[in-house]
């Protein structure tokens, strides 16, 4: 169930993206979709250097405004980077790497999309 932290916290995450000048910012509700989180936040950076900058501000920033301790992977390479934040995912990648991996296409269909998929 969403709640009113996990709000702030998405949106702590998507300004902090918009001013630091993430590309194709997209939050996805997990609501009835996974049990795991609420939300999901992907986002693209420019180069590796990129990707790498945008994470350590949304870290720093859930850290110091919310309070919160994340968990974190992918720094060291920065071709995606993953941030958990308990009820909220974020997903910073490589633009060509998000591409490749198509997340919001996989988790943007409803439970009953899938089901009616499997049908045919």
């Amino acid at each position: 169930m969403q709640g009113k932290e996990d709000k702030l916290i998405v949106d702590v995450i998507t300004n902090i993206l918009s001013e630091n000048k993430a590309e194709d910012v997209v939050n996805i509700s997990l609501d009835g979709k996974s049990e795991q989180a609420d939300f999901m936040i992907i986002a693209s950076g420019l180069s590796n250097r990129h990707v790498l900058a945008l994470a350590e501000k949304v870290i720093s920033s859930i850290k110091n405004k919310i309070g919160a301790t994340v968990r974190v992977e992918g720094l060291r390479n920065a071709d995606w980077v993953l941030i958990d934040c308990g009820d909220v995912i974020v997903h910073i990648f490589r633009e060509e790497v998000r591409d490749f991996y198509q997340l919001e296409r996989m988790w943007q269909y409803l439970p009953k999309d899938i089901n009616e998929a499997e049908k045919f």
